[in-house]
């Protein structure tokens, strides 16, 4: 009696505790980050992320490994939502919901659509859900980037999201249309 007694005060306690931490996303080590690129009709493309942070680590080539899959972020996988048709690098993306994930190598990223939403990230195993891989193009940052960071430059019918992290930017041209 003495031990489920305990065994229920335990969760009482804990468990209250375990839904704020779950709810309160921003107390992360990596907090939730959102970019947004909208077109002149309005239309938009919207990536939500986690921002993790260089904490004098070494990222790319170590924590991030060349030539494997990554989240692009940290905890929850990436999520990218468009309300309008976009062309990626010749590749049709329809309207919708997708998970984004990269793989970095120091020359040459690649960006993966992938139409499976609501993992959490890694081990990566949605192959068979990809909508798409196109390359990205490689440059170092003029300055070292603490955090993690998804942006946009929009001109036109173009949105270029960038990523940027530690001396390295990659980046790809999403047009609205197909």
């Amino acid at each position: 009696m003495h031990r489920r007694l305990t065994f229920l005060l335990s969760l009482v306690l804990i468990l209250p505790a375990v839904a704020f931490a779950q709810r309160d996303k921003s107390q992360r080590p990596s907090p939730p980050a959102q970019a947004q690129c909208s077109f002149s009709d309005g239309k938009t493309i919207t990536v939500d992320y986690s921002s993790p942070r260089m904490k004098g680590r070494k990222i790319f080539g170590d924590l991030v490994p060349n030539g494997e899959v990554w989240r692009t972020g940290a905890n929850e996988a990436t999520t990218l939502v468009t309300n309008t048709d976009l062309t990626v690098e010749g590749k049709t993306v329809p309207a919708g919901n997708y998970t984004i994930f990269t793989v970095p190598n120091p020359d040459k990223w690649t960006l993966i659509i992938n139409k499976k939403t609501g993992e959490w990230g890694i081990p990566y195993k949605y192959e068979s859900d990809e909508l798409a891989r196109v390359d990205m193009k490689v440059s170092k940052t003029s300055a070292p980037v603490e955090n993690f960071t998804i942006a946009f430059d929009q001109s036109g019918k173009a949105c270029t999201m960038n990523l940027s992290w530690e001396n390295t930017k990659a980046s790809v041209k999403f047009i609205e249309g197909k």
